[in-house]
């Protein structure tokens, strides 16, 4: 069912070639590009990376989906054990390993879509999510291998931590605190991640589990 354009023009702000002309929406366009942008109008309240993997997309998708894939393309989260029958997983900060970090996947094969809802200190409230999107690049990039996106937004609990008797000490810095690094240092890992599988799908190591797994 299409929208009456009488319904349309009644919407403040629409830039629609029935309003504006081409000169306009052209002179927009260039006025909102700049020389230069500030690290918060690049990222601001998201943090959004993308990679191309020599690597099917198929096998990029099980290896994001598989839980113990996390120990070995991040940096620190490692001995991660179920600790329920719903999939919620525990690990541990290497780097503070007085930090506990509760995990747990959703993933759908089809859609090719891995989203890890994760939290710092307790598992009740897994607020912290990452969106991972495997695009096949015959479609996007017209050769083989993966697209694989990742994006992660500033809850509010990246600025106040909502738990904080959970913490295991009161001056344990946060993980908000991290925010104006998450670009940065989730681009370490996702070249991380594409290293992993391209050395692997190179040289015919099976894509999940194909190294040997960190001790936990």
């Amino acid at each position: 069912m299409r929208a009456s354009e009488q319904e349309l023009s009644a919407i403040p702000g629409l830039a629609r070639c029935e309003s504006l002309s081409m000169d306009v929406i052209v002179k927009q366009a260039q006025e909102n590009t700049k020389e230069s942008y500030s690290h918060e109008e690049v990222y601001g309240d998201y943090c959004t990376l993308h990679t191309y993997i020599d690597c099917p997309p198929r096998a990029v998708f099980d290896y994001m989906a598989d839980m113990y894939s996390q120990e070995e393309y991040t940096y620190s989260v490692r001995g991660l054990e179920p600790i329920d029958d719903t999939g919620l997983h525990v690990g541990w900060d290497r780097v503070d390993p007085q930090t506990r970090i509760f995990v747990r996947i959703e993933s759908n094969p089809d859609a090719l879509t891995v989203d890890y809802h994760a939290a710092w200190d307790q598992g009740d409230d897994l607020w912290m999510i990452y969106l991972f999107r495997v695009l096949p690049a015959e479609l996007v990039l017209r050769k083989p291998g993966s697209v694989l996106l990742m994006t992660n937004c500033h809850h509010p609990y990246y600025t106040d931590n909502p738990y904080p008797e959970a913490a295991p000490s009161p001056s344990r810095p946060w993980v908000g605190e991290l925010w104006p690094l998450f670009n940065a240092g989730h681009r370490i890992e996702m070249d991380n991640v594409k290293a992993i599988l391209e050395h692997r799908h190179r040289n015919g190591i099976p894509i999940v589990g194909g190294g040997a797994r960190t001790a936990r």
